[in-house]
């Protein structure tokens, strides 16, 4: 019996607040960099510039502090780190809602890892030169036209410099020797939006750890990262297809909202907000395993009801 409690117990107190005793792969974040702002200083927003949000009453201002997160007065600067299949096409979406919300910087970098790919004349040319001329990702998502306003950056910290939002779009297993270049780099009030589906583990319990729990934890004082998860084929996005997606986050009103419209673009791309970060990431981890399943049914020709007994 004795055992057998143990055995039983164990699991949940390795579970219990595990998050706070493991050694993340990254480096915490320091306090390079100075605010382009006062901390205390206050401002006035007119809410129209807000559209949308949440109990705001367009007869009214809102006072809060000049910052980023939760200011529309301060611009974001957006850098999308990563350039594959994904990351270019949010990149689209990106690109185009930048160009025309009126709190965020018209540009947008994108870190690419830089590449040498092959022409159709048969000439080599770098990556990053080949979407900053033509505006294509000729090698992750040849075919779809990237917004002249997103540009290529192959050095990461010049890419991320005074970066208000970043958005995660890369395999995790590349971010512990990215993570030192962009805290150092990015704005201090910044904030981050994971696109990265997946769990990863910690080493020495076993357990699983959220992919933006460990980019908060890399990146220190205070940031927050939410997440954007959805059943999005990256390829339809681009083509504007349908989607919906949901973000999840907890920066408070109005950084919530002002970071939703930054990716929602109806009627092709519909983004709703909720709060509850771990689920949505954890379900978007999920979600993929599912996929995978219905996949093998299908090929197994094994009918409906043996999907349906998966999907329950």
């Amino acid at each position: 019996v004795a055992f057998i409690l143990f055995a039983y117990l164990i699991p949940s107190i390795l579970s219990t607040d595990s998050s706070s005793r493991i050694s993340s792969p990254f480096v915490k974040r320091g306090t390079s960099g100075n605010k382009s702002h006062e901390p205390n200083e206050h401002i006035t927003i007119p809410t129209e510039t807000i559209e949308t949000m949440s109990g705001a009453n367009p007869n009214d201002e809102i006072l809060l502090d000049s910052n980023p997160q939760n200011s529309a007065e301060q611009h974001d600067r957006v850098c999308i780190i990563g350039s594959g299949n994904w990351g270019s096409a949010i990149a689209t979406l990106v690109g185009r809602n930048c160009a025309r919300l009126p709190h965020v910087e018209t540009q947008v970098s994108m870190w690419v890892y830089e590449e040498t790919v092959q022409m159709e004349d048969g000439t080599e040319r770098k990556l990053t030169e080949v979407i900053n001329e033509q505006h294509e990702n000729v090698k992750y998502l040849p075919g779809i036209k990237l917004p002249e306003n997103v540009v290529a950056v192959p050095d990461l910290a010049e890419a991320c410099d005074q970066a208000t939002l970043l958005i995660f779009v890369l395999p995790h297993q590349f971010l512990p020797r990215l993570m030192p270049i962009i805290k150092a780099n990015c704005h201090p009030s910044c904030r981050g939006v994971s696109l990265i589906k997946g769990l990863d583990f910690c080493p020495d319990t076993k357990n699983p750890v959220l992919i933006s729990r460990s980019i908060e934890e890399a990146m220190g004082d205070d940031f927050q990262c939410g997440v954007l998860m959805g059943a999005n084929v990256a390829s339809e996005v681009a083509l504007g297809q349908m989607c919906e997606s949901t973000l999840a986050s907890n920066f408070g009103a109005p950084a919530d909202e002002l970071t939703r419209q930054i990716f929602d673009h109806p009627p092709s791309f519909r983004v709703q907000h909720i709060s509850d970060v771990a689920g949505a990431e954890v379900c978007g981890a999920l979600k993929n395993v599912i996929a995978l399943g219905a996949g093998f049914v299908d090929g197994l020709n094994l009918g409906g009801n043996t999907k349906a007994a998966l999907l329950r």
